[in-house]
């Protein structure tokens, strides 16, 4: 197990990390998000031991390793430009550390081999690295990280130099490695889709603190706070009172700022006259063209805009003063969803609250 307990960090009077305390299980897949300067990358790099922690420790297994230089902890990492020796083979960059190390030769060639099939590179032990492609390199930093069999691999936003189509396939083979090796890993990036197509957990950070810790359903449908539900993925928020509550069928009537009063499913506690924030996820919206009749949580509203991408629309839509975004997949009418329509907007019962401090 992998603790870090109490991690702060300044940078002169610039407190990055504020007492940071998080428990990684072994086998782990755990990646820390947020925005740009929350502290994440630092995290990542006080574990590694190429930043030292102003205060709090680093404890790996049991043991304090705060004072150990990286070469010298059970921990790899891959950086985001993969740091690959250029001048070397891609079995040489393999085996770099390993000589290190003071392997004898067969014992490296075997390792390096069997390294070279586990990242599906067989036959490419005597290529440059410049004569592979990112995904290959990727690979190879991947396969060099993994050499001397850490306890605790670290993964630095290793796709973010890749294209759309090659980080999907190597974000799988990641997990997939990751998982066979059942290896406790910490990844690093600024893309939230990524994120959570690839964690087992979550680490929402934000001005140097944690905001949140959970798996990526539980951080995108019972989101901590506002700023969570904003940052993983696309949301609308609506400001609410709760008007009445029937505690029997766990249902509340709200008024809102779009107009019309919405029935909510409750599950935790609300009172009468309390202010609250729904949070609704574009996906989870409903939306017609207006008809005769009325549905319950359905409000009028004119579309905004439509733009069609096959199996998605996204569409904008303003319902008083209020303006929403709404996700359809599989579309198939259209044709009839021109900017300037009257359109119905049924809001789901099933929405997250938030309460207002």
């Amino acid at each position: 197990m992998l603790v870090l307990k109490d991690i702060h960090k300044f940078y002169g009077e610039n407190e990055v990390l504020k007492g940071v305390s998080l428990e990684i299980r072994k086998g782990e897949l755990v990646t820390f998000v947020g925005p740009s300067g929350c502290g994440k990358t630092t995290l990542l790099r006080i574990v590694g031991g190429f930043t030292d922690a102003t205060k709090g420790d680093v404890i790996l297994d049991g043991k304090r390793i705060n004072d150990l230089p990286p070469n010298m902890r059970d921990t790899r990492i891959c950086f985001q430009n993969y740091a690959l020796f250029p001048h070397m083979t891609v079995s040489d960059n393999i085996a770099y550390g390993l000589r290190i190390a003071k392997w004898d030769k067969a014992r490296i060639r075997a390792r390096v081999d069997e390294l070279l099939r586990l990242v599906e590179l067989t036959g490419f032990g005597d290529r440059m690295i410049d004569r592979l492609s990112g995904g290959q390199q990727q690979r190879v930093a991947v396969a060099r990280a993994l050499a001397i069999e850490p306890k605790v691999l670290l993964l630095d936003e290793p796709l973010s130099n890749l294209d759309a189509n090659l980080r999907l396939t190597m974000r799988e083979e990641i997990r997939k490695l990751q998982e066979r090796l059942q290896l406790t890993t910490v990844f690093v990036t600024h893309d939230q889709f990524e994120a959570m197509a690839i964690s087992d957990r979550l680490v929402v950070l934000k001005n140097g603190l944690i905001e949140q810790v959970g798996t990526p359903i539980e951080i995108y449908d019972r989101p901590a706070n506002e700023f969570v539900a904003g940052f993983v993925g696309y949301v609308n928020f609506l400001d609410a009172t709760v008007e009445r509550v029937d505690e029997e069928k766990r249902k509340a009537v709200m008024s809102t700022d779009i107009v019309c009063d919405l029935e909510i499913n409750v599950t935790q506690e609300v009172q009468a006259g309390e202010k609250v924030l729904l949070v609704v996820r574009p996906e989870s919206v409903n939306l017609t063209i207006s008809g005769n009749g009325k549905k319950p949580n359905t409000c009028q509203g004119v579309l905004k805009s439509y733009m069609y991408a096959g199996s998605i629309a996204k569409c904008t839509v303003e319902i008083g003063s209020k303006r929403m975004i709404i996700d359809q997949y599989n579309p198939r009418e259209a044709e009839k969803f021109r900017p300037g329509a009257e359109i119905q907007v049924e809001i789901p019962r099933n929405v997250h609250i938030l309460r207002r401090k």
